[in-house]
């Protein structure tokens, strides 16, 4: 079941944020953004609040003026989580959206871009988007990966993926806990052909990179860290520029 952490600090969705527009692209509505002459793309996977979230649309904005054309897929096809629905509770969402699921619907996205110039394709998911860029990462689909404070991964998802994968969590969380996330890193260890980077960062709690407080100085600048570290991963395995400094 999605835990407390996974719902908490639910954001006022609105489809009109965001510099970028939606359009369907492989058969999924996503937001785009940035250059679609791009030769570098990058998909975010959402949580379970969707592609209309005001902050993902920001993250998604800042990732494209770095070079890159960035889609938001809307996976949860217009049926994100909503705490308040009491007829449609945890479980039941969850059936219907169980993670990982929509990996299948990723592989047309990337076939599309691939078919429009795109020559190398980066993917990150924020919590219960994490599944989705792991069985992407299995099948060798894209050619980087990042997750951010994820739900519902396994240590045999982590020894499965064979494409650098940068993995960041959070000190408080009980999704993705300090404990798993060194067992994480252990197995990438093993795996020195496998490119791979695993932090966790202090003082903060799941849903941190996407769910912050903008107004709050601390949280921004934790999620801006996170977001830099995001970015950084895809110049060195997409763009092969490897000195970027932040």
């Amino acid at each position: 079941m999605v835990g407390g952490e996974c719902y908490s600090n639910a954001p006022i969705l609105n489809a009109s944020s965001g510099f970028g527009h939606v359009i369907n692209i492989g058969g999924v509505n996503s937001y785009v953004t940035g250059s679609p002459l791009a030769i570098f793309a990058i998909l975010l996977v959402s949580d379970v609040y969707g592609f209309k979230a005001p902050l993902l649309r920001k993250i998604a904005d800042k990732v494209a003026a770095t070079g890159y054309y960035v889609l938001v897929p809307d996976f949860l096809h217009d049926d994100p989580y909503d705490p308040k629905n009491l007829t449609r509770p945890t479980a039941v969402w969850l059936k219907d959206h169980e993670p990982g699921k929509d990996f299948e619907e990723a592989k047309p996205i990337i076939e599309a871009l691939k078919r429009k110039g795109v020559s190398a394709v980066g993917v990150a998911g924020f919590c219960w988007g994490a599944k989705i860029v792991t069985n992407l990462g299995k099948a060798k689909l894209v050619q980087a990966s990042v997750l951010l404070h994820p739900s519902y991964i396994t240590v045999d998802d982590i020894r499965g993926v064979n494409v650098p994968i940068a993995i960041l969590g959070a000190q408080h969380d009980s999704l993705s806990p300090p404990t798993l996330l060194k067992q994480f890193k252990q197995v990438l260890k093993a795996k020195p052909e496998i490119d791979s980077y695993v932090k966790v960062f202090p003082n903060v709690s799941h849903g941190w990179a996407l769910r912050y407080d903008p107004k709050n100085p601390k949280a921004a600048k934790a999620a801006g860290k996170a977001h830099k570290i995001m970015i950084k991963w895809f110049h060195k395995h997409l763009k092969k520029v490897r000195n970027l400094v932040f």
